[in-house]
């Protein structure tokens, strides 16, 4: 039955994209890593194996990314509900809300708020969303949807190289750009219900796309919260944890450490030492941020202290802090804490799927 309602999910994604025709998986995977530009040595080349790279469907940009969606504001907000999930982005005085019902149908944003050029990058099968700054080696680019998924996990593609990424390793797997790494923006993740609240000024994503698609219907039917029920095979889980918790992630060197949220109770910071570095980890019932202790850091001491506003830490010195690392009160007012910057919330079971020796805050 479940095999059944994966075709009948790409078949809607395929009628809803208009897309050609795909030939074999086999032949799309050769056929998206191949191409005629000769200066191109590293066009079938990989950094990650090439036989677990999977043909997702609806094939190259079968799956549209937006760039630059028209937003609106709270007010004229007609679909979201409290409960929904969203991506949210403060930059200076922008404030932007990325709703994963509209993620879940295009995977990739790409925007420009003032002077950032962001690609949100998200993928639905594994509930992983990142931003990337779009400029590489002095060229600005777009992201686009490759089609082609590794352990579940999408590939995007850049416009200006026609290089592949994978999202969840944070590198250009193969292309031109191989081996590259993106600079990672953190976006924090939570319900729409309580960014609202903490940002009344916020703006998010229209539904009016220029593509048909309902945005209140969830393409991909019980995925979210069936633990036994994935696009692609992965290996046997070693941890007993829900396939589909959401989790927090640092991913640093080529590990991940994760935090979930019975970690923080009601609320509460977590210090903990990473890969030689220190964090502090912040979260509750409805978001986890991290943020790494430096030279310029680590003499303030923090508390927690979020009640439904802005700030989520105060410290010793009498600055308060915000989801984003910014001081917005206090004789630090305007410096920012160095965010995490490869963190990021997903489900359980990418986090081991893609790094083995997983580390589980306890």
């Amino acid at each position: 039955m479940k095999n059944i309602f994966i075709l009948l999910i790409f078949s809607t994604l395929l009628i809803y994209s208009c897309s050609e025709s795909s030939s074999s998986i086999s032949d799309n995977v050769d056929n998206a890593i191949t191409d005629d530009n000769d200066d191109n040595n590293n066009t079938n080349s990989w950094l990650i194996d090439k036989d677990l790279v999977f043909d997702g469907g609806p094939g190259k940009d079968g799956i549209p990314a937006l760039d630059n969606p028209t937003l609106i504001t709270q007010a004229e907000n007609d679909y979201l509900s409290d409960e929904d999930l969203v991506i949210g982005l403060k930059f200076g005085d922008q404030v932007v809300a990325f709703p994963h019902k509209i993620l879940d149908w295009h995977e990739i944003i790409n925007t420009d708020i003032d002077n950032l050029s962001l690609a949100i990058i998200y993928c639905p099968l594994t509930g992983t969303a990142v931003g990337w700054d779009r400029n590489f080696n002095n060229t600005k680019t777009t992201f686009g949807v490759s089609g082609l998924l590794y352990k579940n996990n999408i590939i995007p593609y850049d416009r200006a190289t026609d290089s592949n990424w994978s999202q969840l390793k944070l590198q250009c797997v193969n292309g031109k750009l191989i081996g590259e790494n993106p600079i990672i923006i953190v976006l924090p993740e939570m319900k729409w219900g309580l960014w609202r609240k903490l940002y009344k000024q916020t703006k998010l994503v229209s539904t009016k796309t220029g593509h048909q698609r309902n945005y209140n219907n969830y393409p991909y039917g019980d995925y979210k919260t069936d633990n036994q029920y994935f696009i692609f095979p992965i290996d046997p889980l070693k941890n007993n944890i829900s396939a589909k918790e959401r989790v927090h992630a640092i991913i640093y060197n080529n590990q991940a450490k994760i935090y979930r949220f019975n970690d923080f109770g009601n609320g509460k910071i977590i210090t903990d030492t990473f890969q030689n570095k220190e964090y502090i980890i912040i979260g509750n019932q409805d978001f986890i941020i991290s943020f790494e202790i430096t030279d310029q850091t680590s003499n303030l001491e923090f508390t927690y202290n979020f009640k439904d506003t802005e700030i989520i830490l105060s410290d010793n010195e009498g600055n308060n802090w915000n989801l984003f690392g910014e001081a917005i009160s206090g004789p630090r007012k305007g410096t920012f804490l160095e965010t995490a910057k490869t963190s990021m919330m997903g489900y359980y079971f990418s986090m081991e799927s893609f790094y083995p020796n997983l580390l589980i805050y306890n």
